[in-house]
């Protein structure tokens, strides 16, 4: 295969279908909310976190990754400095980070950011 053909569009139909369900829930997460990756296996009623995490790691790259965490609100091994700039600039509910803490990185405010799903989602330039 040429390198021309290896990044075709059409390679998209490639993705396994329980990867394309698991990215089409990371897109509708809010901005400024998360879901573990339990709950998008829960939601989609199939597979497990850790097949969701292997779909993110995979494949995650394409769509608000960041959205998808850690169950224990901790940031993404190598990632946290990304993740937080989305988090700020998103409004994700942080939690300060305790002093003992590595480089000081806050976690995910668990009880506030985590959407079920189920909230509605505002409609872009709808009144707040």
């Amino acid at each position: 295969m040429s390198k021309d053909t290896a990044h075709d569009p059409d390679d998209a139909q490639e993705l396994p279908a329980y990867a394309e369900r698991v990215l089409d829930v990371a897109e509708r997460i809010p901005p400024g909310r998360v879901m573990t990756y339990g709950d998008v296996a829960e939601w989609l009623g199939e597979g497990g976190p850790r097949q969701v995490g292997h779909v993110m790691a995979l494949y995650g790259g394409a769509v608000p990754w960041w959205r998808v965490v850690r169950a224990d609100g901790g940031l993404l091994p190598g990632h946290e400095l990304r993740a937080l700039e989305h988090y700020r600039a998103e409004g994700t509910p942080l939690r300060p980070a305790p002093r003992a803490a590595k480089g000081h990185i806050p976690r995910l405010d668990m009880r506030a950011a985590r959407w079920d799903g189920t909230d509605p989602v505002p409609a872009p330039g709808g009144d707040d």
